[in-house]
């Protein structure tokens, strides 16, 4: 079915709204059916806000990845992204709030704190349900979680083995308010290619990476050349000390080398062509604190 043949079409804003690490994008990939959002069991591996848009009969959700609510005020990065997450609250028809269901964090309690404040329906994901050992434990745990705020649904699903994710498409699409589409049925994101390839590249340093690095880095794509058979890409990898920078390029080499063939091929499956991808890693020294810099990357 094509929207030509819907009596009526429904549009809402979603935003998935949790603490760090809470599978928000893991979800939004899922829902997706490709990858379009950068994931890692690392905090902050989301920063922008990233839109997904999923269109299926009469129905297009535009769905909000938002940071991931957090107390650390360390840095002025950390304080947008905290502003990123709150401010697009307002704005979204339908908060679908995810929560760990083996664990809650007093970040959990801030995220509860800020979608008291709102007037949007909220829909309760408790995620990582196959992480649950006892499975009886379940029930109890709906019943603990849902009545710390006020939920129009409760969903269990696990987002990284795709459980129960249409069951949260289902519910999210009876919540949304009957409207036309915003976006064409062919887009996925509004987000830029470079922006996409940026995201790749700095999941691949997440990933490889120890606890420190993921925190100082950011990728800025210095070029993009689409050749028509191959695409070229020279990417800057930012980290804030020179010992950083060391740990990044590793051995002779071997780390970047490594993680720019990883994002490679994960830039190839999304543009559907061959990528020559070269890598530089560049001192910024406190960058996560300055305001040119951070406008520069696009966060504001």
């Amino acid at each position: 079915m094509t929207k030509m043949d819907c009596k009526k079409t429904r549009f809402g804003y979603v935003a998935l709204v949790g603490r760090p690490n809470v599978g928000k994008s893991t979800l939004v990939n899922q829902i997706m059916g490709q990858k379009l959002v950068a994931t890692s069991r690392k905090a902050q591996t989301t920063r922008h806000q990233i839109l997904g848009v999923f269109t299926r009969g009469c129905d297009q959700l535009a769905l909000i990845d938002l940071p991931g609510i957090h107390a650390r005020r360390s840095h002025k990065l950390n304080a947008i992204l905290n502003k990123t997450a709150l401010a697009a609250l307002q704005d979204a028809d339908v908060l679908a709030v995810l929560v760990d269901v083996t664990r809650w964090t007093k970040e959990d309690d801030l995220v509860f704190e800020a979608i008291a404040r709102t007037r949007a329906q909220k829909v309760l994901l408790l995620n990582k349900v196959d992480l649950l050992k006892n499975k009886e434990a379940l029930l109890p745990i709906i019943q603990e979680i849902s009545a710390k705020g006020e939920f129009v649904d409760v969903v269990p699903l696990s987002a990284e083995k795709g459980t129960n994710v249409d069951q949260v498409l289902k519910v999210l699409t009876q919540h949304i308010p009957v409207g036309p589409f915003l976006f064409s049925e062919d887009d996925l994101t509004d987000k830029s290619i470079n922006f996409l390839c940026s995201e790749f590249i700095r999941e691949k340093v997440h990933r490889l990476t120890g606890q420190e690095i993921p925190y100082a880095t950011a990728i800025k794509i210095d070029s993009y050349e689409d050749l028509g058979h191959k695409v070229v890409i020279h990417a800057v990898i930012w980290v804030d000390r020179q010992s950083q920078k060391k740990i990044v390029i590793g051995k002779q080499g071997a780390l970047i080398k490594r993680i720019g063939t990883e994002a490679r091929l994960e830039i190839e499956k999304l543009l559907g062509k061959k990528v020559n991808l070269q890598l530089w890693v560049k001192v910024k020294s406190d960058w996560q604190n300055s305001e040119r810099d951070l406008l520069e990357l696009g966060l504001e």
